[in-house]
């Protein structure tokens, strides 16, 4: 059975110690290690490998510009979240998965399996598939800059309602929806630099 490497990104004592304690009775975790805030996870990720990130997603909704570039980063390893509050659909939807605090062992044990036997492979497939054309790279800065659908269309020569279609297939392909998540977007893809506003 392959052998995994997880870090998890949480600040509070107890739910790192409990995680600590259910994943020692899983044979097929070889390494856990815990990092507190987002730069120490970075630091850990690039000096070893990790098959799976479990996350408090209040890191995801408090740092969201960083989390996404450090996801960008590491298209290999799986996201999760450890969830005992109530977080959105938009926060968790940008999330590999989720274990809830009420989860029994059985239950986690067999989500963090099915999580390692997807491919990375699979992940690198939807990343291309996800990845924006030119097309809505240069629809996302325009909306970026504040413009509407209709100065858009004017300044690229399209009609609104292939603004409308490339908006959509945009916040399909991000999962963001709002024009601030998608401005955070753009700049974390060094579509548009923050010295420009």
């Amino acid at each position: 059975m392959k052998r995994i490497h997880i870090a998890v990104l949480d600040d509070s004592f107890v739910i790192c110690e409990g995680l600590q304690s259910v994943f020692s009775r899983f044979s097929f975790i070889q390494r856990l290690t815990h990092a507190s805030s987002i730069e120490e996870l970075e630091c850990l990720l690039k000096k070893s490998f990790c098959h799976i990130v479990i996350i408090n997603p209040q890191f995801v909704q408090s740092f969201q510009s960083e989390f996404l570039k450090l996801k960008s980063q590491f298209i290999c390893v799986k996201w999760i979240g450890i969830v005992y509050s109530h977080f959105s659909n938009e926060i968790l939807s940008k999330l590999d998965g989720t274990i809830d605090v009420f989860d029994s062992q059985e239950n986690i044990s067999n989500k963090l399996l099915k999580w390692v036997r997807t491919p990375n492979d699979d992940k690198t497939t939807q990343q291309n598939k996800d990845t924006l054309s030119e097309r809505e790279i240069d629809v996302l800065k325009l909306l970026a800059e504040g413009k509407s659908n209709k100065e858009i269309a004017d300044n690229l020569n399209i009609s609104i309602n292939t603004v409308i279609t490339h908006r959509k297939n945009i916040s399909q392909k991000t999962g963001i929806k709002s024009v601030s998540g998608l401005t955070i977007y753009a700049v974390v893809q060094n579509y548009i630099s923050l010295d420009n506003y």
